[in-house]
């Protein structure tokens, strides 16, 4: 019995019907055995993904708005009774988002005896709508409630817009707008009541088969997120990060995955689609950082490799966290203050001359903790891609207090990590054009930056100040009042020193030529 609330109606409708046997040997859901394996490809943005923007389509045909940002290869393995020669075998304990082009049925019992003639992906499911479409033209019992009373109807289903339109058996025809309950003979062939894959399979043994059947599916990703703690040191420029990192995955593939191998895909894997095609990405070197029960990293092709040492089950409609590393305590870190007077500046121009551009200036100054993820300090392991959320403790009550949050790219071992934690309140920044020439006859411009750093703490801070040279690629600096490293063709620093509650000013020209 099936109850399904009918459209406009308070009521709940209660839809019967009688599953006519079939012909098809439908392979239990829990068979004696069954081993799942999964593979998690991710193409979701570093930080977390709201399960909640992601809804399936009707019976898992799609989705309303957007696809989540993922995809999985799902490997099951079971033992399954055939029958020697030609028959048809189901499956409906599989994922509703299913890739049909990509299933694969095999007999590894007999590989070479069991041949798979067609397979179809049946995903039309079962609702009140179709039921009752299927059944125009046919006989239906009709129950109606007045009061007490209960009214019983049976005819020819006519149609069912704006109601059940029955016809006699003596040719009148009722319509009937308020009914609670129809009675159908079976349930019409080409409905199922949950996706379901068929194979029509040929083998040359009959008994016990081990075998493997093998997907894609959408509607299934996963991120990194991991855990800082920040404990200064001195007056604060230095210190230590406790680092943790955990593995969330989001499944809506229409499917649970019970006791499943899991593995975790780090990096850009090339996948073309009908919309758009993704360019791979390379990664390089591996390390191996986990405990048998955990994760387990190794390189993979150009990619890296994490497969879970246990195994754990992924629940339809849910979200589960997983540690991907234990915490590595004492990792040194430092404190920047960074200030880019002007922001725009960091998309080099090219043949900028209006005098006004650059004029423009930014206040704050950035705040950025950076460490090195290198093997000595408890890391030296591929990151994936994922959210940084820092705190620091609260030494007046002993608690962690959240101070910043960034996302990282895929990190390779021994490569900076850099976090940008917000804007610093007792540092800021002024940036302004003191002087301006130019001689388009000779092709130059001059332009002279003057930059002043307000600091109100009461110790002294160190800060970077990042400038891009954007007007023309031909540039030299002259005139300045404190030493410069060159960053690259469009980029200097100046690394300087402002006083406990005082100021530093930097002035600098620059001649572009052309």
């Amino acid at each position: 019995m099936r109850r399904i609330g009918a459209t406009g109606d308070k009521d709940m409708v209660d839809i019967r019907f009688r599953v006519a046997a079939g012909v098809m040997m439908v392979c239990a859901a829990a068979s004696v055995g069954a081993e799942t394996a999964i593979t998690i490809y991710s193409k979701a943005s570093p930080g977390a993904v709201d399960p909640r923007l992601y809804r399936p389509g009707v019976g898992g045909s799609g989705y309303f708005g957007q696809a989540l940002p993922g995809y999985a290869i799902v490997r099951d393995q079971r033992r399954m009774t055939l029958e020697a020669g030609r028959g048809q075998y189901a499956r409906n304990d599989v994922a509703a988002l299913i890739d049909p082009t990509t299933v694969r049925f095999e007999s590894l019992t007999d590989p070479d005896g069991t041949r798979v003639l067609e397979q179809d992906f049946r995903f039309d499911l079962v609702d009140r709508d179709k039921l009752l479409e299927r059944y125009l033209d046919r006989e239906v019992v009709v129950t109606q409630r007045q009061g007490d009373a209960v009214r019983e109807r049976r005819g020819t289903l006519l149609s069912t817009r704006g109601g059940i339109v029955l016809q006699d058996g003596d040719g009148s025809v009722d319509v009937l707008s308020d009914w609670n309950h129809v009675a159908l003979g079976e349930l019409p062939g080409g409905l199922m009541t949950r996706p379901t894959l068929v194979w029509d399979l040929a083998a040359e043994r009959g008994g016990e088969h081990e075998t493997r059947v093998s997907y894609e599916t959408a509607g299934i990703t996963w991120w990194a997120d991991y855990n800082l703690v920040w404990t200064p040191k001195g007056n604060g420029d230095t210190g230590t990060l406790g680092v943790g990192a955990w593995v969330s995955i989001v499944n809506q593939s229409g499917a649970s995955y019970e006791d499943a191998k899991l593995k975790l895909v780090a990096g850009d894997v090339q996948r073309v689609t009908a919309q758009q095609s993704f360019r791979g990405r390379r990664e390089r070197l591996s390390a191996s950082f986990a405990e048998d029960s955990g994760f387990e990293e190794k390189a993979f092709f150009e990619f890296h490799l994490y497969t879970l040492g246990r195994e754990t089950t992924l629940p339809n409609n849910a979200t589960k966290q997983i540690e991907l590393f234990p915490q590595a305590a004492g990792v040194p870190a430092e404190k920047q203050l960074v200030y880019y007077g002007f922001p725009d500046g960091r998309i080099a121009g090219q043949g900028i001359v209006d005098r006004g551009f650059g004029a423009q200036s930014n206040p704050k100054v950035d705040v950025y903790l950076e460490f090195e993820n290198r093997k000595r300090d408890g890391l030296g392991i591929p990151l994936p891609a994922g959210r940084l959320r820092v705190s620091q403790l609260d030494d007046a009550d002993g608690t962690l207090e959240f101070i910043g949050e960034d996302v990282i790219g895929h990190t390779a071992r021994n490569e900076p990590v850099r976090v940008r934690m917000g804007s610093a309140f007792d540092v800021t920044g002024q940036r302004k054009q003191a002087d301006y020439a130019i001689d388009s006859r000779s092709r130059w411009i001059e332009e002279t930056i003057e930059i002043t750093l307000t600091n109100r703490k009461e110790a002294a801070q160190r800060v970077t100040i990042a400038e891009s040279m954007y007007r023309y690629a031909n540039w030299n600096i002259s005139g300045e009042s404190d030493d410069y490293e060159k960053i690259d063709s469009r980029t200097i620093h100046f690394n300087v020193r402002v006083p406990a509650d005082g100021k530093k000013t930097v002035r600098y020209k620059v001649r572009y030529t052309w």
